[in-house]
C-alpha cells in the first residue's frame, strides 16, 4: 500500500498563490511518476499536472498551463504543485497521485487507472 501524503491546501483570494506538496516513502517516491489531481464539488477528478519518475517531463492541463507548476525533488522525496493567479475555478480537494508501474506511466497515471495510487486531498478555496 502506497501512502501519499499532501500538505498545504487552504483559503486565498482570488489572484493569490499557494504551494501544496505531497510526500512518500522514498523508495517509492523516486520509483513513481507522479501528478496532481482535482474534484470540484458536482464534478469529475481531473488531472491538472503530472511528471515523469526522473522529473524530467511534465504536462499541464490547458486551465491551469502557465499558471501550476509541478516539480519532484527525488533526493527530498517531495512533489510540489506551485499554484500561481488563483481564480475561483481553482477551488477543488487537491489530490496526490503516483503510480510505480513503468510503462506509459504518466500517460495512464493521467487517466487514473487501477494502478494510480492516491492520497487523501488536501482543500484549496478561492473567494473572488
Amino acid at each position: 500500500q502506497v501512502q501519499l501524503v499532501e500538505s498545504g491546501g487552504t483559503s486565498v483570494q482570488s489572484g493569490g498563490s499557494l504551494k501544496l506538496s505531497c510526500t512518500t516513502s522514498g523508495n517509492i517516491f523516486s520509483a513513481s511518476c507522479m501528478g496532481w489531481f482535482r474534484q470540484a464539488p458536482g464534478k469529475q477528478r481531473e488531472n491538472v499536472a503530472s511528471i515523469s519518475r526522473s522529473g524530467d517531463s511534465k504536462d499541464y492541463a490547458d486551465s491551469v498551463q502557465g499558471r501550476f507548476t509541478i516539480s519532484k525533488d527525488n533526493a527530498k522525496n517531495i512533489l510540489h504543485l506551485e499554484m500561481n493567479n488563483l481564480q475561483p475555478e481553482d477551488t477543488a480537494m487537491y489530490y496526490c497521485a503516483a503510480r510505480l508501474s513503468p510503462f506509459k506511466c504518466t500517460a495512464r497515471l493521467r487517466m487514473g487507472d487501477e494502478q494510480t495510487n492516491w492520497g487523501q486531498g488536501t482543500q484549496v478555496t478561492v473567494s473572488s
